[in-house]
């Protein structure tokens, strides 16, 4: 696979990020990629909380990867901290090649050093295939989900 370095994301990462984050018919409706005004100011306020983590797979110089962890202290499940899976996405033309196991992979070891107890993602119904990638995973579909767009 080369020489793969997953890190931090950092303002001149964003363009390649907001690109992957368009490149499909459901971010291609809700991304802006000639505006990058707004993921900046974002990257901004994500990188001042200790609690995310959004991280790029960078190989050869080139972004190819990225993902957003969240940490989620709570009250249930025993106090259980809980991380949250987001904002997966792997550039066209390495979807395929194993990137998103090791991107998980990454995410799955980063909330197990940090004490989470339980990982979880959502995907949009219409993303079945990548429904079948997080089983093979080991997720399991067991919750329904709600949202609310303000």
């Amino acid at each position: 696979m080369g020489d793969l370095e997953i890190r931090p994301v950092i303002a001149d990462d964003i363009p390649a990020v907001v690109g992957m984050l368009a490149d499909d018919p459901l971010g291609a409706r809700r991304e802006s990629p000639d505006d990058l005004a707004p993921y900046l100011t974002a990257l901004e306020r994500l990188s001042a909380d200790p609690n995310q983590r959004v991280v790029v797979a960078v190989r050869e110089g080139r972004v190819i990867g990225t993902l957003q962890l969240t940490l989620i202290p709570g009250l249930s499940r025993r106090g259980a901290t809980r991380s949250i899976i987001e904002a997966v996405r792997i550039h066209a033309d390495e979807r395929g090649s194993g990137l998103g196991t090791q991107l998980i992979q990454w995410a799955i070891d980063k909330s197990r050093d940090q004490g989470c107890q339980l990982v979880q993602l959502t995907s949009d119904v219409s993303r079945t295939d990548a429904h079948r990638f997080y089983e093979r995973l080991g997720f399991t579909a067991s919750h329904l989900g709600f949202k609310l767009q303000l």
